[in-house]
């Protein structure tokens, strides 16, 4: 009796809705739209598979046990049945479409982006995601917070983990509440995938495309996601976080960012006039150097080569020569290897002090000292990249967010004429390098974010006005300006190459002297 008993409470509570909704181990319902007809869908067909599941058992159970040679039962001696063959094919596709048709549905409403009130770029980035708000001209990064002591604990006596460890950062994605946000996915590195699971979004960023998301969320509050795509070393410390207000609370937020790079404006111009001594340097690096560069070189700057290589005795570092190179490398980055720039994400007196403290820490002992208006002039003299200062919360007016290739020195830039199939063949190279990841190679762009450049006005219109939009971007836009990244003959190519391919065929061939003028 006791045997029975519990095997009917047992399967009662199988079936009960709430302890399904409840299970730690079943989907969340999420706080979207969205994300609760995900949830609907997965738990039809899990009772759909459910109820199969329970007849097809219970009927070879059923056979098995009371139809058994043992107890005299004789077999049915029949070869074909026309109705059952019928029945076993026209049943499961029923089911089928049954569960094809709100399929359907939800997978449709997750790719309708159209009507969007906040439009947002994620730019995945070995370790981190960098957001930037098209409509606010505010962008940062966002960086796992959790303290390296608690996870970095190979001896087993580190620090307590925290309530949310592992998925915290230092400044969360910050959207209202009941406003449809579209997100615009990418990667400046490799492949990550940007997945918040109460959004029942999940979108990979892959370098050199686009892919969009949207979401509307119902109820502010604090929502946590991770990178779902094996993405290096540290795949486990590129958390996201996404703080949902209120629209009061959000435009009250808009405000107080615009204020703060304001500040930081001011406090970086400063900066540029002012001496640090040796000690505050060093302080102020390796606090730098812990947050941003001991993942990979490690903190006792032994690195993890071949990848990561060591700055402990390195050339770079204990070159006196090389101190310049050495700047140039933490703020633009080195093309090929897993060293990124950090122009766009520290302040030049930050880049000074991590530079002075690499060159000065793990018995370096180089005696240099690195200052804000050193970085300033290196930064510019050797990428022309802009260094406006980067806010405390990391928002900075600039647009860019790929890596800046390192442009011709002016000495040895072609400003010769080319003629028509040498500006095509060399504007089309810098086109997909450099504009298809928006504009799609074919010219059809994904508007209305990046407009189609086949048969647009701007491709077809005024040269003198597409010059200017190639040069110098467009702001309030994702249109970036390539002033800085490409050379006068280079822009001329592309500019060249837009008015005339994908059928534009307007015989317009732009020289780098009309660039300059």
């Amino acid at each position: 009796m006791k045997r029975r008993n519990l095997g009917w409470l047992l399967l009662a509570s199988t079936f009960a809705s709430s302890a399904w909704a409840e299970s730690q181990l079943n989907l969340t319902k999420g706080v979207t739209d969205v994300s609760q007809n995900v949830y609907d869908l997965h738990m039809l067909v899990l009772w759909i598979c459910t109820v199969i599941g329970i007849v097809v058992f219970g009927a070879m159970f059923w056979s098995m046990i009371f139809h058994r040679k043992s107890k005299g039962v004789k077999p049915a001696d029949f070869h074909e049945s026309t109705k059952v063959e019928i029945l076993w094919t026209a049943i499961p596709i029923l089911i089928l479409i049954g569960m094809a048709w709100p399929a359907t549905t939800a997978l449709i409403d997750m790719e309708d982006n159209s009507n969007s009130d906040i439009t947002i770029q994620v730019t995945g980035s070995q370790w981190k995601w960098h957001y930037k708000y098209f409509d606010q001209g505010i962008e940062y990064y966002s960086v796992l917070s959790t303290p390296r002591e608690q996870f970095d604990n190979r001896e087993g006596d580190g620090e307590a983990k925290g309530e949310n460890y592992l998925l915290e950062v230092d400044k969360p994605l910050v959207i209202p509440v009941n406003r449809k946000v579209r997100f615009l996915i990418t990667s400046d590195d490799v492949i990550h995938s940007w997945w918040v699971p109460a959004f029942a979004v999940k979108q990979d960023a892959n370098p050199g495309f686009i892919n969009e998301a949207w979401t509307n969320v119902n109820e502010p509050g604090i929502y946590r996601g991770r990178c779902a795509e094996l993405c290096g070393k540290d795949h486990g410390y590129m958390p996201i976080v996404v703080d949902v207000r209120s629209e009061e609370d959000y435009e009250l937020w808009i405000n107080e960012q615009k204020i703060a790079m304001t500040k930081a404006k001011q406090a970086e111009a400063a900066s540029l006039n002012a001496e640090m001594s040796m000690d505050d340097l060093m302080t102020l690096g390796e606090t730098t150097y812990t947050a941003h560069c001991a993942a990979c070189h490690q903190p006792n700057g032994q690195g993890l080569p071949p990848a990561f290589p060591a700055l402990a005795g390195s050339g770079i570092a204990v070159d006196a020569e090389k101190m310049a190179e050495h700047i140039s490398v933490v703020f633009n980055g080195r093309a090929g290897t897993g060293m990124q720039g950090y122009g766009k994400q520290l302040s030049l007196k930050e880049i000074a002090a991590v530079v002075t403290y690499e060159r000065n820490a793990w018995g370096n002992n180089m005696g240099q000292t690195v200052q804000a208006k050193d970085v300033q002039e290196i930064g510019q003299g050797v990428s022309g990249a802009s260094t406006e200062p980067v806010a405390p919360d990391g928002a900075s007016d600039s647009a860019a967010t790929t890596p800046e290739a390192e442009p011709v020195p002016a000495a040895e830039v072609n400003m010769d004429d080319l003629d028509m199939a040498q500006l095509m063949e060399l504007g089309e190279q810098v086109y997909v390098a450099k504009c298809a990841a928006c504009h799609q190679v074919n010219g059809e762009g994904m508007p209305p974010a990046f407009p189609g450049l086949k048969g647009s006005a701007m491709a077809t219109g005024d040269i003198a006005a597409h010059i200017d939009m190639v040069a110098n971007g467009k702001p309030g836009t994702a249109m970036l300006g390539f002033a800085a990244q490409l050379t006068p003959q280079e822009m001329a190519a592309v500019v060249t190459y837009e008015r005339n391919a994908w059928g534009n065929d307007t015989g317009d061939a732009v020289q780098a002297k009309d660039v300059v003028k």
